[in-house]
């Protein structure tokens, strides 16, 4: 029966079938429903014998929201409003559903019953479940075929994409042998000093370089002194070293826009759905001091949790690696102008993208990469699928109209509560959603529910796109949470049950400290 359950035909044919019993629920048709073209009022008038118009700001013969005056004498008044479009003939007349699903969104949300099933169990390849919401969403006519596949190549992926290449370049050139050599020397022997300032300097470099990849630098320095020491897997010492890298990693990656790809999703979905910026240096205005808490403050938890053995000493090391050489020094150069270009894009305008791409190409004609590097380093499937995947997902909550009824259905539970309840709801929310499925999806998909909710509840948008971001930097009860912990967890020094033990205590005492930055350094800043 085990060997059944977890066979790749029964769980691909459950999926299917979790989408077949989300299609037969009952699909809830609202009261409330958005008008749009009826310039002359037309269908206004002709329906009035059933609705009545809601009271609005917005001038005469634009969009205009028609409520059900008794729900109980009319069973479907979505499909009596379409009867009336077609009876009418007025081609150029719409609707919208603002508290109920329209066939539309039930469709999306059988398609996302089964790809975050499909996300969970993984059956099959992530990067091939990531294609498949382009394809699903194509088959089950919840968008035409270019606004399917755009975001595959959306800014955003380019931008990530542009980062991974940066972290491979730093591998290459030596300077991420450079850094763990620079470490140890300053660490000593001390396991715990060790792991600490480890940990610590790559969680705040994670704000500069992808998460995954600062946590990868930092895995490949420390399993050699592990093995010289004698620590072996599965002790306290080991899950100590092991954990304390990937949690402080994903705090730091809150830090800046390159950070991890949650943080460019974020800022992009709140300039596509309220037409908001937040500039790179915006961003490291709100989030780095939160960054500079968390880190080492998830470093602290995980030494509280799994106490080291304090007899176990790290060899150490008299040889030196030299001066910078002719490849570290113009790696460098390029880092720094293609990072000063993300720190005034404000200023000059050219997008991340645009900028990071400039940075590769002058990284292959100065010699420090060639195409095979890239080619053979850069995870394309990553890059591209899950990605781009995550993104057209989250546009496709938004078009289809569930983002709006989720919206409408969880606002009366935050409604006058302010900025801070809605804050607190979003972080924890977030931080246990990106647990079952990677971060960027997870920001994709909370974030067109979460956008209209504060702007209904009159909240700044951008507390919201903020606090989803570092709050899905928190993925620290399940392996597959987030890439630093599956690359981790791939060493086989801890099980994952460790993983999860240190994340009960972790999360909360995280998103407090998440809470008292909100509170206090935004409030310096005017945000709040």
């Amino acid at each position: 029966m085990k060997n059944i359950l977890k066979s790749k035909s029964f769980q691909l044919c459950f999926a299917v079938a979790l989408g077949a019993i989300v299609m037969l629920l009952p699909r809830p048709e609202g009261t409330k429903f958005t008008i749009n073209g009826d310039k002359d009022g037309v269908l206004q008038q002709s329906v009035g014998e059933y609705f009545t118009v809601q009271p609005s700001s917005e001038d005469s013969g634009g969009p205009y929201t028609l409520v059900v005056k008794n729900p109980g004498e009319l069973k479907k008044p979505g499909n009596y409003l379409k009867a009336k479009i077609a009876e009418l003939k007025l081609s150029g007349v719409t609707f919208d559903y603002i508290d109920g699903l329209s066939p539309k969104s039930m469709r999306f949300l059988a398609v996302l019953a089964v790809l975050l099933f499909l996300f969970v169990a993984e059956p099959i390849g992530l990067e091939i479940t990531a294609i498949l919401i382009g394809v699903l969403l194509v088959i089950c006519g919840i968008t035409d075929v270019k606004d399917a596949w755009a975001p595959y190549m959306h800014p955003v992926v380019v931008f990530i994409m542009a980062c991974l290449v940066f972290a491979i370049s730093l591998d290459k050139s030596g300077l991420t042998k450079r850094l763990g050599y620079f470490i140890i020397k300053r660490a000593g022997n001390s396991v715990v000093k060790f792991t600490f300032v480890i940990a610590i300097g790559l969680g705040i470099a994670s704000s500069l370089m992808h998460d995954a990849a600062a946590t990868a630098i930092g895995l490949v320095t420390m399993l050699p002194l592990m093995k010289a020491a004698g620590i072996k897997p599965h002790t306290n010492t080991a899950k100590f070293m092991m954990l304390s890298l990937p949690f402080a990693c994903s705090a730091g990656g809150m830090g800046t826009l390159v950070g991890g790809g949650r943080c460019m999703v974020s800022a992009a979905f709140l300039k596509e759905f309220t037409g908001i910026e937040i500039t790179f240096l915006d961003w490291i205005k709100y989030a780095m001091p939160a960054a500079l808490i968390t880190v080492p403050l998830a470093v602290l938890v995980v030494y509280l949790v799994f106490r080291p053995d304090p007899n176990i000493k790290l060899p150490a090391f008299d040889d030196e690696l030299g001066p910078l050489t002719s490849m570290e020094k113009r790696t460098l150069i390029i880092f720094g102008i293609t990072f000063l270009l993300w720190l005034t894009k404000g200023f000059h305008g050219i997008h991340y993208s645009v900028t990071g791409m400039l940075g590769i190409a002058a990284l292959i004609i100065f010699g420090v990469l060639k195409w095979e590097d890239i080619h053979t380093n850069l995870e394309w499937g990553t890059a591209l699928f899950i990605f781009g995947g995550g993104i057209s997902l989250g546009l496709a909550m938004g078009y289809s109209g569930a983002a709006t009824y989720f919206a409408n259905l969880f606002f009366p539970l935050v409604k006058g509560g302010g900025w801070l309840l809605m804050f607190i709801g979003v972080g924890v929310f977030g931080a246990l959603v990106t647990n079952a499925m990677a971060n960027v999806a997870a920001a994709a998909l909370i974030l067109p529910i979460v956008i209209p909710m504060a702007q209904l509840e009159g909240v700044d948008p951008r507390i919201i796109a903020l606090c989803l971001a570092m709050a899905t930097s928190f993925a620290m009860l399940l392996v597959i949470g987030c890439p630093p912990n599956a690359i981790a967890y791939s060493f086989r020094n801890f099980k994952a049950s460790d993983l999860t033990k240190a994340g009960l205590v972790a999360t909360p005492i995280l998103l407090a400290a998440l809470v008292l930055v909100a509170s206090v350094w935004w409030k310096i800043l005017g945000l709040v």
